[in-house]
């Protein structure tokens, strides 16, 4: 690739562009927001810092060109007009994935199809290949996304999702992402001087985000990206950005963080998630019931994503949760609590409206944030 700039689009869930916006500002990026995307332009270099540093992003897509299409015949000539030879080397495997809405271009397999048939083309004719391209080295994965005829191709820089930042070894039924989990400490006010605890932890996961982020440690550090095989993207640039990382990292930042779970399984599964992040000795783990937690500290946070309810079999056990919870909660006014659930009575049983709310989708599950503020 010879090109010097890049734009960008960092893709999020719905009801936290904001956060993913602050953190593309924070990395020295100015970041524009619309549709659950959040673009902004950068040097190539900057691939390899944001994958690392995202913590509440989904992925990292190169933005390549972008174009009102509403004929076949015109989603072949601009797709084969494009230096796709600046992008993907002639060993490059370049799977094409797409979506289609409101749009002329309705059949997503043939938009599929016809970019493919575009970049091969282009690729063969430049590249001075006559056979078939072998497309056996580096993964550029292309999206042909067409939203109201307007057509966007990208290269996905990212590989597998941000989410997925290579500790979590074992999970719950219901697990929740990485990047929700990153998000929900984010939208607090939590601060590395107060403990914080998680008293329904399930796999742990809302603490081992709130310990990277209190150890200022890049959540990508431990996984690979599809772009560290990217000539544009050259080994010094990673290189780069992995020194920095370590550098901005405190390890021997002390935190106080806390699980626990009624669920013996669920704790064993925390301690080997943690201990896979390299968090063994910052997060402490215990099975017990939630009517038996005790703070001792007189300011603190609680985080956590209790069961729901969504199937009838558990609705008396959440509803006994959530009322245990409210009962517990007022011995400690001076504690605040976050608590993201899809229970459409939560305030009710816990007995008190929150402070604020906030919508938020678990997946494909629509959710509350209830914020409730200690008193300061």
């Amino acid at each position: 690739m010879n090109i010097k700039d890049v734009t960008l689009i960092a893709t999020s869930a719905m009801g936290i562009e904001s956060l993913v916006a602050r953190e593309v500002k924070q990395l020295g990026y100015n970041p524009k927001v619309k549709n659950g995307k959040i673009t902004f332009t950068a040097p190539v270099g900057a691939i390899p810092r944001v994958n690392l540093w995202l913590r509440t992003a989904d992925r990292v897509k190169l933005l390549v060109a972008e174009q009102k299409i509403t004929t076949f015949e015109q989603l072949y000539d601009w797709t084969n007009r494009i230096p796709w030879e600046q992008y993907i080397p002639e060993d490059g495997r370049f799977p094409v994935i797409g979506k289609s809405h409101q749009s002329k271009l309705r059949s997503v397999s043939d938009c599929q199809a016809i970019v493919k048939k575009a970049i091969v083309d282009r690729l063969k004719l430049k590249h001075g290949v006559a056979h078939r391209l072998k497309e056996t080295g580096a993964l550029y994965r292309v999206e042909i996304a067409l939203l109201k005829d307007i057509a966007t191709l990208t290269v996905d820089s990212s590989g597998a999702g941000l989410h997925k930042r290579g500790y979590r070894v074992g999970q719950g039924e219901a697990p929740l992402k990485e990047t929700l989990a990153a998000a929900l400490v984010m939208l607090t006010n939590w601060r590395t001087e107060y403990p914080l605890i998680d008293p329904m932890c399930g796999s742990g996961t809302i603490l081992i985000e709130a310990a990277l982020i209190g150890q200022q440690i890049a959540p990508g550090f431990n996984r690979s990206f599809a772009a560290e095989g990217w000539p544009c993207t050259a080994s010094k640039w990673w290189e780069h950005a992995y020194e920095e990382a370590e550098d901005l990292a405190k390890y021997e930042e002390k935190l106080s963080i806390y699980g626990s779970d009624i669920d013996h399984r669920m704790i064993d599964i925390s301690v080997q998630n943690a201990l896979e992040a390299g968090l063994a000795d910052v997060i402490q783990w215990k099975q017990m019931q939630l009517r038996d937690l005790r703070m001792k500290d007189e300011i603190g946070y609680i985080i956590s994503n209790p069961p729901y309810g969504e199937r009838m079999k558990d609705e008396r056990y959440v509803t006994f949760l959530y009322k245990t919870l409210g009962q517990m909660m007022k011995e400690y006014p001076k504690w605040s609590i976050y608590i993201l659930t899809a229970h459409k009575r939560f305030e009710t049983l816990y007995g008190k409206r929150a402070t604020r709310r906030r919508k938020l989708f678990n997946g494909f599950i629509e959710t509350t944030y209830y914020q409730y503020f200690g008193q300061q």
